[in-house]
């Protein structure tokens, strides 16, 4: 490989300041050209931190690294070694209504989903979730039980404290644990593992997600909540969420807010996923949720109370408040079954999924259901 152009170009990056107006993933093909290129930018990284460090990342899960995009000069004498993507902004994406008062300990979502009648049977007891989000409020009374070690991608060494809210939100419906003064989640006893890619704007870079599923993969967590989504592929996630499939990692995805009917979002689209679409209380497809045949299972994501930052509740609707229902499901099934493997809690879920109200309502994805996803789980064995 000659790599000496991309070298330049890369210690020009680690040396400038302030944060790159684009960014490129570059994935090597062979591992021998990977581990080099890792001992180069050893030799040229600076020795005193600067605010240009950050700019060249080891992406060592999909044998690659995030840098500032090169020009094209440089783009073309090393697309015949060297794979480049754009390194793509990924917004969170949900519909607030603003802070509410918590009028009951189990939210409708929870008990829609029939979550309480097992809790005598599981509770999602020593399952770790991985969720990467905007990172979790710690001083969050509902959540002091729940939460465990994170990582902060943004800031490596603080906590991941969540700045935005979505996060502590997502993390309120997976396993809040305060019924007496609080909220209850669907798996009260799981321990959430936040993993903080999003700054308080709600933005991450796909670099940042491929970050966060290693963390998730070198922690031995069962499952990662994703819920966000993107419109484009990115080759460098699928083979992310495809390594940490192997690795016995269930993924669970958002579907995506704009309503279409005829695709959804990136990665709950890619086949080793378990793609969420939401639901209204009445049991009917959301408006809002994107639908198809992609999806694997609907879940409670209409005008849904959670923990919010600062030790307070808030209504959201969205597919992201979807995903956290089925990552909080899977919690109490892998509690209730340990060793599944992710191909068999997919082919779990969408084969217990209740059938959804409406007569145009879709045929290929039901509803989930715990009851009924438990049941599934026993006659496998």
């Amino acid at each position: 490989m000659n790599a000496s152009g991309i070298l330049d170009w890369l210690h020009f990056s680690l040396t400038e300041g302030g944060p790159p107006r684009k960014r490129s993933i570059l994935r090597f093909a062979s591992s021998e050209d990977y581990r080099r290129m890792v001992q180069m930018l050893e030799r040229i990284r600076p020795r005193r931190q600067n605010p240009g460090t950050g700019n060249v990342r080891r992406l060592g899960l999909i044998r690659g690294i995030s840098c500032p995009s090169p020009p094209p000069s440089i783009a073309r004498a090393i697309s015949g070694v060297i794979r480049l993507e754009e390194d793509e902004a990924i917004r969170i994406d949900a519909l607030s209504r603003g802070s509410v008062s918590l009028d009951q300990g189990i939210p409708w979502g929870v008990r829609h989903i029939q979550a309480p009648e097992v809790w005598n049977r599981t509770t999602g007891y020593g399952v770790r979730i991985g969720v990467i989000d905007t990172g979790i409020d710690y001083q969050h009374p509902d959540l002091r039980t729940s939460v465990d070690r994170g990582i902060n991608l943004i800031y490596r060494t603080a906590l991941p404290q969540d700045d935005n809210g979505h996060g502590t939100h997502i993390a309120g419906t997976i396993a809040a644990a305060n019924r007496m003064d609080g909220m209850i989640g669907i798996a009260p006893r799981a321990s959430i593992h936040p993993v903080k890619a999003f700054d308080y704007g709600g933005t991450a870079y796909v670099s940042d997600i491929i970050l966060g599923l290693d963390w998730c993969i070198r922690n031995r967590m069962h499952i990662v909540n994703m819920s966000f989504g993107m419109q484009n592929r990115s080759r460098s996630l699928m083979q992310a969420v495809a390594a940490a499939n192997q690795a016995g990692v269930v993924v669970v995805a958002s579907s995506g807010n704009d309503g279409r009917s005829s695709g959804i979002d990136y990665p709950a689209r890619y086949g080793n996923t378990i793609a969420v679409g939401a639901t209204t209380e009445s049991g009917r497809v959301a408006p809002f949720t994107n639908r198809s045949g992609l999806i694997d299972i609907y879940a409670p994501g209409d005008k849904i109370v959670s923990a919010w930052i600062g030790g307070k509740y808030r209504e959201m609707s969205g597919t992201s408040m979807a995903t956290s229902h089925v990552s909080g499901a899977i919690a109490l099934l892998l509690a209730f079954r340990p060793g599944l493997t992710p191909a068999q809690v997919k082919e779990i879920v969408q084969q217990s999924g209740k059938p959804l109200k409406g007569a145009k309502a879709p045929r290929a994805a039901g509803e989930l259901n715990v009851i009924r996803l438990l049941k599934a789980a026993d006659r496998r064995r």
